[in-house]
């Protein structure tokens, strides 16, 4: 299949959305931490980042949380606009939801709105308090939240139990070892340790670690199952002009973005070792005009290592069948060919639920605008792919993300 699908905003035109600002707290088990206490504070963040006050947002974004329905509601409901103080001011509060490529969905929403000129200056806001949360409710809800109740959830299927069909497919697929696919948890964790707020940092790790711990889910090991965490993040948007108007100087845009949704019932997935990734990429590639050798760094969902490995060969970062020796060969690690999931990623950094992709999106804006620590700051950091997937990985979901100049 080849197709095109235009922009119709470019850069530096007027209209054309740009991030100027993140926020994030750190991630890990906080249980003293409330849940409205991580949204402000990250609200908070986000704009002082890019040089604003809570009145100069129009439009919130909200991505869900899983930890409580109570919560949810509260977002539903528009309670940030209040806790922000800019009711009867604010036009509009929403909430997105594609599961772990909601951020993906979000900017595009975000990005539509802006373009358009329904909205000016958007804040995109998520918080979750998994790590915190009662834990039998955790794994009762993710034992049922995703996968089909007709067809699939009779048979006991839970969320461990997809990743290890997706990575022993895998493995089949590609003659990929178990040390191979403890390489990818390995190469987050190197990241991981450069990251103040990562769940794990200055907690090293190795493969030999990774297969010494206990068995989840035949071929699963505990170390490569996604630690659930407490955990918040924001980024703002604007147009390019009121960008300018504002001072601000470097921005980043979305070049592209394409998506595939390929399955609800994982049984009716084509191939469990391929996914959505190589349509998601071509509509991608296509509409921005670079390609995967442009990248400077990736940032690609990682709920399992299977799930980046089949990514990073759909988007064509690696060969088919390569995904999980490309990270053996050190390439994703800081200093490598290309840097990958540089805060830590959902296995090191820590799983934030709905909010996982969203850490990874908040990461790749940072690098771009140049404001990551330095020890882990990627030089002269350009071009980022992003990549989302939700649910039982029925999408593949990505941005294409370049920073851009927009004033003197």
């Amino acid at each position: 299949m080849s197709e095109k699908w235009t922009l119709n905003v470019g850069p530096g035109t007027d209209n054309d959305p740009v991030f100027v600002g993140v926020g994030e707290i750190p991630t890990g088990k906080f249980p003293d931490r409330g849940f409205i206490q991580g949204l402000t504070k990250v609200a908070i963040l986000a704009l002082k980042d890019a040089g604003m006050v809570p009145r100069d947002i129009d439009t919130i974004l909200l991505i869900p949380n899983l930890h409580s329905a109570a919560d949810q509601a509260d977002l539903i409901f528009s309670r940030m606009v209040e806790e922000l103080g800019i009711h009867g001011t604010c036009k509009s509060s929403m909430m997105v939801h594609s599961g772990g490529s909601t951020s993906d969905n979000a900017v595009r929403t975000a990005h539509g709105l802006i373009a358009a000129g329904h909205a000016q200056n958007v804040l995109v806001l998520h918080c979750e308090r998994w790590g915190s949360a009662d834990l039998q409710e955790m794994i009762t809800m993710l034992s049922k939240n995703g996968i089909p109740g007709e067809w699939e959830l009779p048979t006991g299927i839970q969320f461990n139990a997809i990743g290890a069909m997706i990575t022993r497919r895998y493995m089949h697929a590609s003659g990929s070892t178990p040390e191979e696919m403890a390489s990818v948890c390995v190469t987050l964790r190197n990241w991981a340790n450069l990251n103040e707020n990562a769940m794990f940092y200055t907690k090293p790790l190795t493969v030999d670690q990774i297969l010494a711990s206990r068995m989840v889910a035949d071929p699963l090991h505990s170390y490569e199952c996604p630690p659930m965490a407490d955990g918040a993040c924001a980024f703002v948007m604007t147009n390019t002009a009121n960008a300018k108007k504002r001072g601000i100087s470097n921005a980043v845009r979305v070049a592209g973005s394409g998506g595939c949704v390929s399955h609800y019932c994982l049984s009716q997935e084509a191939d469990q070792a391929v996914l959505g990734w190589p349509l998601a990429a071509e509509r991608a590639w296509n509409q921005s005009g670079w390609g995967p050798e442009n990248a400077d760094i990736a940032e690609i969902y990682d709920s399992y290592a299977a799930v980046t490995a089949i990514a990073l060969e759909g988007i064509g970062i690696a060969p088919k069948g390569e995904g999980a020796r490309w990270f053996a060969a050190g390439n994703g690690n800081p200093g490598g060919k290309l840097p990958m999931n540089t805060n830590g990623g959902l296995l090191s950094a820590g799983h934030t639920g709905v909010g996982g992709g969203t850490a990874l999106l908040v990461e790749g804006i940072r690098q771009l605008l140049h404001r990551a620590p330095s020890k882990r700051q990627v030089e002269d950091c350009q071009r980022a792919i992003i990549g989302g997937s939700g649910g039982s990985y029925m999408d593949a979901q990505i941005l294409l993300l370049e920073r851009t100049k927009v004033g003197a």
